[in-house]
Protein backbone atom coordinates (compact mmCIF):
# COMPACT_ATOMS: atom_id res chain seq x y z
CA UNK A 1 0.00 0.00 0.00
CA UNK A 2 2.87 2.35 0.78
CA UNK A 3 4.43 1.60 -2.62
CA UNK A 4 1.18 2.17 -4.52
CA UNK A 5 0.24 5.40 -2.74
CA UNK A 6 3.73 6.91 -2.90
CA UNK A 7 4.12 6.00 -6.58
CA UNK A 8 0.80 7.65 -7.43
CA UNK A 9 1.69 10.89 -5.66
CA UNK A 10 5.20 11.19 -7.08
CA UNK A 11 4.03 10.70 -10.67
CA UNK A 12 1.10 13.12 -10.49
CA UNK A 13 3.24 15.93 -9.07
CA UNK A 14 5.78 15.30 -11.87
CA UNK A 15 3.30 15.55 -14.77
CA UNK A 16 4.05 19.18 -15.77
CA UNK A 17 7.79 18.45 -15.74
CA UNK A 18 7.26 15.26 -17.77
CA UNK A 19 5.33 17.22 -20.39
CA UNK A 20 8.19 19.68 -20.79
CA UNK A 21 11.01 17.09 -20.65
CA UNK A 22 9.48 14.61 -23.12
CA UNK A 23 8.13 17.35 -25.42
CA UNK A 24 4.79 15.55 -25.46
CA UNK A 25 1.13 16.53 -25.78
CA UNK A 26 -1.51 16.64 -23.08
CA UNK A 27 -3.15 13.54 -24.59
CA UNK A 28 0.08 11.51 -24.35
CA UNK A 29 0.68 12.83 -20.85
CA UNK A 30 -2.75 11.72 -19.65
CA UNK A 31 -2.15 8.26 -21.11
CA UNK A 32 0.91 7.87 -18.90
CA UNK A 33 -1.62 7.65 -16.05
CA UNK A 34 -4.53 6.03 -17.90
CA UNK A 35 -2.45 3.21 -19.44
CA UNK A 36 -1.43 2.09 -15.96
CA UNK A 37 -4.98 2.30 -14.62
CA UNK A 38 -6.49 0.47 -17.59
CA UNK A 39 -4.00 -2.40 -17.36
CA UNK A 40 -4.53 -2.74 -13.61
CA UNK A 41 -8.30 -2.55 -14.01
CA UNK A 42 -8.82 -5.04 -16.80
CA UNK A 43 -6.44 -7.63 -15.31
CA UNK A 44 -7.17 -7.41 -11.59
CA UNK A 45 -10.00 -9.98 -11.68
CA UNK A 46 -7.84 -12.39 -13.65
CA UNK A 47 -5.05 -11.84 -11.13
CA UNK A 48 -7.49 -12.49 -8.27
CA UNK A 49 -8.73 -15.69 -9.88
CA UNK A 50 -5.18 -16.96 -10.51
CA UNK A 51 -4.25 -16.11 -6.93
CA UNK A 52 -7.22 -18.07 -5.54
CA UNK A 53 -6.14 -21.02 -7.68
CA UNK A 54 -2.37 -21.05 -7.15
CA UNK A 55 -1.72 -19.13 -3.92
CA UNK A 56 -1.67 -15.49 -2.87
CA UNK A 57 1.86 -15.37 -1.55
CA UNK A 58 3.36 -16.47 -4.86
CA UNK A 59 1.26 -13.99 -6.84
CA UNK A 60 1.98 -11.14 -4.40
CA UNK A 61 5.76 -11.60 -4.37
CA UNK A 62 5.78 -12.01 -8.16
CA UNK A 63 3.83 -8.78 -8.51
CA UNK A 64 6.49 -6.90 -6.53
CA UNK A 65 9.31 -8.28 -8.70
CA UNK A 66 7.49 -7.41 -11.94
CA UNK A 67 6.75 -3.90 -10.63
CA UNK A 68 10.45 -3.36 -9.87
CA UNK A 69 11.41 -4.40 -13.41
CA UNK A 70 8.75 -2.19 -15.05
CA UNK A 71 9.76 0.80 -12.90
CA UNK A 72 13.39 0.37 -13.93
CA UNK A 73 12.39 0.30 -17.60
CA UNK A 74 10.10 3.34 -17.26
CA UNK A 75 12.99 5.42 -15.95
CA UNK A 76 15.00 4.59 -19.09
CA UNK A 77 12.12 5.45 -21.47
CA UNK A 78 13.24 7.77 -24.28
CA UNK A 79 9.80 9.07 -25.25
CA UNK A 80 6.10 9.02 -24.37
CA UNK A 81 5.33 5.80 -26.31
CA UNK A 82 8.00 3.76 -24.55
CA UNK A 83 6.98 5.22 -21.21
CA UNK A 84 3.33 4.25 -21.79
CA UNK A 85 4.39 0.66 -22.62
CA UNK A 86 6.35 0.40 -19.37
CA UNK A 87 3.39 1.89 -17.51
CA UNK A 88 1.18 -0.87 -18.93
CA UNK A 89 3.63 -3.44 -17.51
CA UNK A 90 3.54 -1.62 -14.17
CA UNK A 91 -0.25 -1.88 -14.27
CA UNK A 92 -0.11 -5.64 -14.94
CA UNK A 93 2.22 -6.10 -11.97
CA UNK A 94 0.07 -3.92 -9.72
CA UNK A 95 -3.00 -6.00 -10.63
CA UNK A 96 -1.44 -8.91 -8.72
CA UNK A 97 -0.60 -6.62 -5.79
CA UNK A 98 -4.07 -5.03 -5.64
CA UNK A 99 -5.88 -8.35 -6.03
CA UNK A 100 -4.08 -9.81 -3.01
CA UNK A 101 -3.40 -6.97 -0.55
CA UNK A 102 -6.88 -6.76 0.99
CA UNK A 103 -7.29 -10.56 0.79
CA UNK A 104 -4.03 -11.13 2.71
CA UNK A 105 -5.07 -8.70 5.44
CA UNK A 106 -8.50 -10.37 5.67
CA UNK A 107 -6.87 -13.82 5.94
CA UNK A 108 -4.61 -12.65 8.77
CA UNK A 109 -7.10 -10.92 11.09
CA UNK A 110 -10.23 -12.13 12.91
CA UNK A 111 -13.41 -10.48 11.69
CA UNK A 112 -13.91 -8.47 14.86
CA UNK A 113 -10.57 -6.73 14.21
CA UNK A 114 -10.91 -6.38 10.44
CA UNK A 115 -12.04 -2.74 10.49
CA UNK A 116 -8.99 -1.75 12.57
CA UNK A 117 -6.71 -3.73 10.25
CA UNK A 118 -8.13 -2.06 7.14
CA UNK A 119 -7.88 1.28 8.95
CA UNK A 120 -4.17 0.68 9.53
CA UNK A 121 -3.81 -0.29 5.87
CA UNK A 122 -5.55 2.92 4.77
CA UNK A 123 -3.42 4.90 7.24
CA UNK A 124 -0.30 3.57 5.50
CA UNK A 125 -1.81 4.72 2.20
CA UNK A 126 -2.26 8.17 3.71
CA UNK A 127 1.41 8.21 4.74
CA UNK A 128 2.28 7.36 1.15
CA UNK A 129 0.07 10.19 -0.08
CA UNK A 130 1.93 12.58 2.24
CA UNK A 131 5.34 11.35 1.10
CA UNK A 132 4.51 10.99 -2.60
CA UNK A 133 4.00 14.60 -3.72
CA UNK A 134 6.86 15.95 -1.58
CA UNK A 135 9.18 13.16 -2.70
CA UNK A 136 8.03 13.65 -6.30
CA UNK A 137 8.89 17.35 -6.14
CA UNK A 138 12.35 16.56 -4.79
CA UNK A 139 12.99 13.80 -7.35
CA UNK A 140 11.89 15.99 -10.26
CA UNK A 141 14.45 18.57 -9.13
CA UNK A 142 17.12 15.88 -9.77
CA UNK A 143 15.60 14.27 -12.88
CA UNK A 144 12.16 12.93 -13.87
CA UNK A 145 13.72 9.46 -14.31
CA UNK A 146 13.98 9.10 -10.52
CA UNK A 147 10.20 9.37 -10.20
CA UNK A 148 10.20 5.78 -11.50
CA UNK A 149 13.55 4.51 -10.31
CA UNK A 150 12.78 5.17 -6.65
CA UNK A 151 10.17 2.37 -6.87
CA UNK A 152 12.82 -0.28 -7.58
CA UNK A 153 14.37 -0.65 -4.09
CA UNK A 154 10.92 -0.35 -2.47
CA UNK A 155 9.49 -3.12 -4.65
CA UNK A 156 12.48 -5.40 -4.15
CA UNK A 157 12.25 -4.88 -0.38
CA UNK A 158 8.54 -5.72 -0.54
CA UNK A 159 9.25 -8.91 -2.47
CA UNK A 160 11.93 -10.01 0.02
CA UNK A 161 9.77 -9.18 3.02
CA UNK A 162 6.75 -10.96 1.56
CA UNK A 163 8.80 -14.06 0.73
CA UNK A 164 10.10 -14.25 4.31
CA UNK A 165 7.02 -13.24 6.31
CA UNK A 166 3.89 -14.32 4.44
CA UNK A 167 2.28 -17.76 4.73
CA UNK A 168 -0.51 -19.30 2.69
CA UNK A 169 -3.41 -19.18 5.15
CA UNK A 170 -6.27 -19.81 2.72
CA UNK A 171 -6.94 -23.09 0.95
CA UNK A 172 -6.90 -22.90 -2.85
CA UNK A 173 -10.27 -22.77 -4.57
CA UNK A 174 -11.49 -26.36 -5.05
CA UNK A 175 -13.21 -25.44 -8.33
CA UNK A 176 -10.28 -25.63 -10.75
CA UNK A 177 -10.14 -24.33 -14.29
CA UNK A 178 -9.81 -20.94 -15.89
CA UNK A 179 -12.56 -19.11 -17.74
CA UNK A 180 -10.81 -18.23 -21.01
CA UNK A 181 -13.95 -17.20 -22.90
CA UNK A 182 -15.31 -14.99 -20.10
CA UNK A 183 -11.90 -13.45 -19.43
CA UNK A 184 -11.43 -12.59 -23.11
CA UNK A 185 -14.89 -10.97 -23.36
CA UNK A 186 -14.23 -8.99 -20.20
CA UNK A 187 -10.76 -7.78 -21.19
CA UNK A 188 -11.86 -6.63 -24.64
CA UNK A 189 -15.14 -5.10 -23.44
CA UNK A 190 -13.71 -3.17 -20.49
CA UNK A 191 -10.68 -2.04 -22.50
CA UNK A 192 -13.09 -0.70 -25.10
CA UNK A 193 -15.08 1.14 -22.41
CA UNK A 194 -12.18 2.87 -20.68
CA UNK A 195 -10.42 3.57 -23.99
CA UNK A 196 -13.57 5.05 -25.49
CA UNK A 197 -14.51 7.22 -22.51
CA UNK A 198 -11.00 8.48 -21.77
CA UNK A 199 -10.17 9.23 -25.39
CA UNK A 200 -13.64 10.66 -26.08
CA UNK A 201 -13.20 13.26 -23.37
CA UNK A 202 -9.97 14.43 -25.00
CA UNK A 203 -10.32 13.75 -28.75
CA UNK A 204 -14.06 14.07 -29.35
CA UNK A 205 -16.87 11.53 -29.23
CA UNK A 206 -17.01 11.13 -33.03
CA UNK A 207 -13.44 9.74 -33.12
CA UNK A 208 -13.42 6.28 -34.83
CA UNK A 209 -11.38 4.75 -31.99
CA UNK A 210 -13.91 6.08 -29.46
CA UNK A 211 -16.87 4.71 -31.43
CA UNK A 212 -15.21 1.30 -31.89
CA UNK A 213 -14.27 1.09 -28.20
CA UNK A 214 -17.74 1.96 -26.94
CA UNK A 215 -19.33 -0.44 -29.46
CA UNK A 216 -17.09 -3.24 -28.17
CA UNK A 217 -18.09 -2.40 -24.59
CA UNK A 218 -21.83 -2.38 -25.36
CA UNK A 219 -21.53 -5.75 -27.10
CA UNK A 220 -19.01 -7.67 -25.01
CA UNK A 221 -19.71 -6.62 -21.41
CA UNK A 222 -23.33 -7.93 -21.43
CA UNK A 223 -22.01 -11.07 -23.16
CA UNK A 224 -19.44 -11.43 -20.35
CA UNK A 225 -22.18 -11.31 -17.67
CA UNK A 226 -24.09 -14.00 -19.59
CA UNK A 227 -20.97 -16.19 -19.87
CA UNK A 228 -20.07 -15.78 -16.18
CA UNK A 229 -23.57 -16.73 -15.01
CA UNK A 230 -23.21 -20.09 -16.78
CA UNK A 231 -19.52 -20.89 -16.32
CA UNK A 232 -18.42 -23.76 -14.08
CA UNK A 233 -15.33 -21.83 -12.94
CA UNK A 234 -16.14 -18.16 -13.63
CA UNK A 235 -13.55 -15.39 -13.58
CA UNK A 236 -15.93 -13.42 -11.33
CA UNK A 237 -18.31 -15.38 -9.14
CA UNK A 238 -21.42 -13.25 -9.61
CA UNK A 239 -23.12 -14.96 -6.67
CA UNK A 240 -21.08 -12.80 -4.27
CA UNK A 241 -23.22 -9.85 -5.37
CA UNK A 242 -26.34 -11.58 -4.01
CA UNK A 243 -25.15 -10.42 -0.63
CA UNK A 244 -26.72 -6.98 -0.18
CA UNK A 245 -23.84 -5.70 1.96
CA UNK A 246 -21.22 -6.68 -0.61
CA UNK A 247 -23.26 -5.33 -3.52
CA UNK A 248 -23.92 -1.95 -1.88
CA UNK A 249 -20.32 -1.60 -0.67
CA UNK A 250 -19.07 -2.48 -4.18
CA UNK A 251 -21.26 0.21 -5.77
CA UNK A 252 -20.03 2.71 -3.18
CA UNK A 253 -16.39 1.81 -3.98
CA UNK A 254 -17.03 2.57 -7.66
CA UNK A 255 -18.65 5.93 -6.87
CA UNK A 256 -15.82 6.77 -4.46
CA UNK A 257 -13.26 6.23 -7.22
CA UNK A 258 -15.39 8.38 -9.54
CA UNK A 259 -15.64 11.21 -7.00
CA UNK A 260 -12.08 11.20 -5.59
CA UNK A 261 -9.40 10.15 -8.02
CA UNK A 262 -9.33 13.22 -10.26
CA UNK A 263 -9.04 15.55 -7.26
CA UNK A 264 -5.26 15.33 -6.73
CA UNK A 265 -4.80 15.38 -10.52
CA UNK A 266 -6.82 18.61 -10.67
CA UNK A 267 -5.03 20.30 -7.77
CA UNK A 268 -1.56 19.59 -9.16
CA UNK A 269 -2.47 21.78 -12.14
CA UNK A 270 -4.21 24.34 -9.91
CA UNK A 271 -1.15 24.75 -7.68
CA UNK A 272 1.61 24.40 -10.33
CA UNK A 273 -0.32 25.89 -13.23
CA UNK A 274 -2.79 28.54 -12.05
CA UNK A 275 -0.85 29.56 -8.91
CA UNK A 276 2.65 29.02 -10.36
CA UNK A 277 4.07 26.93 -7.48
CA UNK A 278 7.14 24.71 -7.78
CA UNK A 279 6.67 20.91 -7.70
CA UNK A 280 7.95 20.71 -4.10
CA UNK A 281 5.65 23.52 -2.94
CA UNK A 282 2.69 21.94 -4.72
CA UNK A 283 3.50 18.63 -3.04
CA UNK A 284 3.60 20.26 0.37
CA UNK A 285 0.28 21.97 -0.30
CA UNK A 286 -1.38 18.58 -0.96
CA UNK A 287 -0.42 17.22 2.48
CA UNK A 288 -3.74 18.13 4.21
CA UNK A 289 -5.60 15.67 1.97
CA UNK A 290 -3.44 12.79 3.16
CA UNK A 291 -3.32 14.11 6.73
CA UNK A 292 -7.12 13.91 6.97
CA UNK A 293 -7.01 10.27 5.84
CA UNK A 294 -4.18 9.55 8.27
CA UNK A 295 -6.21 10.82 11.21
CA UNK A 296 -9.62 9.43 10.29
CA UNK A 297 -8.81 5.96 8.90
CA UNK A 298 -7.81 4.02 12.06
CA UNK A 299 -10.51 5.71 14.15
CA UNK A 300 -13.14 4.89 11.53
CA UNK A 301 -11.95 1.28 11.38
CA UNK A 302 -12.26 0.82 15.15
CA UNK A 303 -15.72 2.43 15.16
CA UNK A 304 -16.90 0.19 12.31
CA UNK A 305 -15.77 -2.94 14.19
CA UNK A 306 -18.19 -2.04 17.00
CA UNK A 307 -21.05 -0.25 15.27
CA UNK A 308 -21.01 -1.27 11.60
CA UNK A 309 -20.06 0.55 8.42
CA UNK A 310 -23.33 1.91 7.04
CA UNK A 311 -23.72 5.24 8.83
CA UNK A 312 -19.97 5.90 8.97
CA UNK A 313 -19.37 5.28 5.25
CA UNK A 314 -22.38 7.41 4.28
CA UNK A 315 -21.27 10.24 6.58
CA UNK A 316 -17.74 10.09 5.19
CA UNK A 317 -18.98 10.61 1.65
CA UNK A 318 -21.14 13.54 2.79
CA UNK A 319 -18.16 15.13 4.56
CA UNK A 320 -16.12 14.78 1.37
CA UNK A 321 -18.99 16.23 -0.67
CA UNK A 322 -19.01 19.31 1.57
CA UNK A 323 -15.25 19.77 1.09
CA UNK A 324 -15.50 19.32 -2.68
CA UNK A 325 -18.35 21.83 -2.93
CA UNK A 326 -16.39 24.36 -0.83
CA UNK A 327 -13.46 24.04 -3.26
CA UNK A 328 -15.63 25.59 -5.96
CA UNK A 329 -15.00 28.97 -4.27
CA UNK A 330 -11.25 28.87 -4.97
CA UNK A 331 -9.78 31.48 -7.33
CA UNK A 332 -6.31 32.13 -8.76
CA UNK A 333 -5.20 34.28 -5.79
CA UNK A 334 -7.15 32.53 -2.99
CA UNK A 335 -4.95 32.22 0.15
CA UNK A 336 -3.66 28.73 0.83
CA UNK A 337 -5.43 28.27 4.18
CA UNK A 338 -8.73 27.91 2.32
CA UNK A 339 -7.63 25.23 -0.15
CA UNK A 340 -5.71 23.47 2.64
CA UNK A 341 -8.79 23.40 4.85
CA UNK A 342 -11.02 21.96 2.11
CA UNK A 343 -8.38 19.33 1.25
CA UNK A 344 -8.23 18.34 4.93
CA UNK A 345 -12.02 17.95 5.08
CA UNK A 346 -12.07 15.78 1.95
CA UNK A 347 -9.26 13.66 3.42
CA UNK A 348 -11.18 13.14 6.67
CA UNK A 349 -14.25 12.09 4.69
CA UNK A 350 -12.19 9.67 2.60
CA UNK A 351 -10.70 8.10 5.73
CA UNK A 352 -14.17 7.73 7.25
CA UNK A 353 -15.35 5.91 4.12
CA UNK A 354 -12.44 3.75 2.92
CA UNK A 355 -11.51 1.45 5.79
CA UNK A 356 -15.10 0.63 6.94
CA UNK A 357 -16.24 0.05 3.37
CA UNK A 358 -13.30 -2.23 2.53
CA UNK A 359 -13.71 -4.19 5.78
CA UNK A 360 -17.44 -4.59 5.07
CA UNK A 361 -16.74 -5.94 1.58
CA UNK A 362 -13.94 -8.32 2.53
CA UNK A 363 -15.47 -9.55 5.78
CA UNK A 364 -18.63 -10.86 4.18
CA UNK A 365 -17.17 -13.25 1.59
CA UNK A 366 -15.77 -16.76 2.23
CA UNK A 367 -12.00 -17.18 2.43
CA UNK A 368 -11.66 -18.99 -0.90
CA UNK A 369 -13.36 -16.06 -2.69
CA UNK A 370 -11.34 -13.22 -1.13
CA UNK A 371 -8.95 -12.90 -4.08
CA UNK A 372 -11.91 -12.42 -6.41
CA UNK A 373 -13.63 -10.06 -3.94
CA UNK A 374 -10.50 -7.91 -3.60
CA UNK A 375 -10.16 -7.94 -7.38
CA UNK A 376 -13.80 -6.86 -7.80
CA UNK A 377 -13.24 -3.98 -5.36
CA UNK A 378 -10.15 -2.77 -7.22
CA UNK A 379 -11.88 -3.24 -10.57
CA UNK A 380 -14.79 -1.01 -9.56
CA UNK A 381 -12.62 1.62 -7.86
CA UNK A 382 -10.15 1.81 -10.78
CA UNK A 383 -12.95 1.97 -13.35
CA UNK A 384 -14.35 4.91 -11.39
CA UNK A 385 -10.89 6.48 -11.35
CA UNK A 386 -10.45 6.20 -15.12
CA UNK A 387 -13.89 7.68 -15.76
CA UNK A 388 -13.16 10.40 -13.20
CA UNK A 389 -10.04 11.61 -15.02
CA UNK A 390 -11.70 11.37 -18.43
CA UNK A 391 -14.79 13.35 -17.51
CA UNK A 392 -13.00 15.94 -15.37
CA UNK A 393 -10.54 16.62 -18.19
CA UNK A 394 -13.42 16.91 -20.65
CA UNK A 395 -15.03 19.53 -18.38
CA UNK A 396 -11.83 21.44 -17.60
CA UNK A 397 -10.61 21.64 -21.20
CA UNK A 398 -13.91 22.72 -22.77
CA UNK A 399 -14.04 26.36 -23.99
CA UNK A 400 -10.54 27.13 -22.64
CA UNK A 401 -8.05 28.59 -25.16
CA UNK A 402 -5.32 26.13 -26.14
CA UNK A 403 -2.57 28.58 -25.20
CA UNK A 404 -3.99 28.84 -21.67
CA UNK A 405 -4.35 25.06 -21.37
CA UNK A 406 -0.76 24.53 -22.48
CA UNK A 407 0.49 27.04 -19.92
CA UNK A 408 -1.58 25.49 -17.10
CA UNK A 409 -0.76 21.86 -17.84
CA UNK A 410 2.93 22.63 -18.35
CA UNK A 411 3.15 24.54 -15.07
CA UNK A 412 4.03 27.76 -16.92
CA UNK A 413 0.95 29.89 -16.18
CA UNK A 414 2.59 32.20 -13.64
CA UNK A 415 2.80 35.03 -16.14
CA UNK A 416 -0.85 34.81 -17.18
CA UNK A 417 -3.38 37.29 -15.79
CA UNK A 418 -6.38 36.25 -13.71
CA UNK A 419 -8.61 37.17 -16.67
CA UNK A 420 -6.84 34.72 -18.99
CA UNK A 421 -7.01 31.99 -16.35
CA UNK A 422 -10.70 32.69 -15.61
CA UNK A 423 -12.08 30.05 -18.08
CA UNK A 424 -9.86 27.34 -16.54
CA UNK A 425 -10.89 28.30 -12.99
CA UNK A 426 -14.59 28.40 -13.96
CA UNK A 427 -14.41 24.93 -15.50
CA UNK A 428 -12.50 23.65 -12.47
CA UNK A 429 -15.40 24.85 -10.30
CA UNK A 430 -17.89 22.94 -12.47
CA UNK A 431 -15.77 19.78 -12.23
CA UNK A 432 -15.56 20.06 -8.43
CA UNK A 433 -19.34 20.51 -8.14
CA UNK A 434 -19.87 17.41 -10.29
CA UNK A 435 -17.52 15.46 -7.98
CA UNK A 436 -19.43 16.77 -4.94
CA UNK A 437 -22.76 15.66 -6.43
CA UNK A 438 -21.26 12.23 -7.19
CA UNK A 439 -20.15 11.92 -3.56
CA UNK A 440 -23.68 12.75 -2.33
CA UNK A 441 -25.00 9.97 -4.58
CA UNK A 442 -22.42 7.64 -3.03
CA UNK A 443 -23.68 8.43 0.49
CA UNK A 444 -27.18 7.37 -0.56
CA UNK A 445 -25.81 4.10 -1.96
CA UNK A 446 -23.99 3.49 1.36
CA UNK A 447 -27.33 3.65 3.17
CA UNK A 448 -28.65 0.76 1.06
CA UNK A 449 -26.48 -1.73 2.93
CA UNK A 450 -28.01 -3.70 5.85
CA UNK A 451 -27.81 -2.65 9.49
CA UNK A 452 -25.01 -3.69 11.84
CA UNK A 453 -27.10 -6.58 13.22
CA UNK A 454 -27.70 -7.87 9.71
CA UNK A 455 -24.00 -7.60 8.94
CA UNK A 456 -23.12 -9.60 12.01
CA UNK A 457 -25.61 -12.25 11.02
CA UNK A 458 -24.19 -12.38 7.53
CA UNK A 459 -20.66 -12.79 8.83
CA UNK A 460 -21.64 -15.66 11.09
CA UNK A 461 -23.51 -17.50 8.36
CA UNK A 462 -21.99 -20.82 7.46
CA UNK A 463 -22.97 -20.71 3.80
CA UNK A 464 -20.45 -19.26 1.32
CA UNK A 465 -22.83 -16.42 0.47
CA UNK A 466 -25.34 -15.10 2.99
CA UNK A 467 -28.86 -14.49 1.66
Amino acid sequence: MLLAATNSGTLIIALPDLERSLHTSLLSLVWVILAYLIAATVLVLSAGRLSDLFGRKRAYVGGFLAFALASLGAGFASGPTALIVWRVLQGIASAFLFANAAALVTDAFPREQLGLAMGANTMVAAIGLVLGPVLGGALVAISWHWVFWFNVPLALAGAAWGALVLRELAKPDEVRGYDVLGTSAFLLGLTGLVLGVSRGGLSGWDNPVVIAGLAAAVTLLPAWVFIESRSRAPMLDLTIFRNRLFAAASAAAFINGLARFALMFLFVFYFQGAQGNSPITAGLKLIPLALGMLIASPLAGMYADRHGSRALAATGMLVSAAGLAAMSTLEVHTPYWESGLWLLIVGVGSGMFNSPNTAAMMGTVPAFRRGIAAGARTLLQNTGAVLSIAFVLAIVTSAVPKSTLFAVFSGLAQGLSAEKLAPFIANMHVALLVLAATSVLGSLVCLMRPSHVAVGAARSASSPVAP
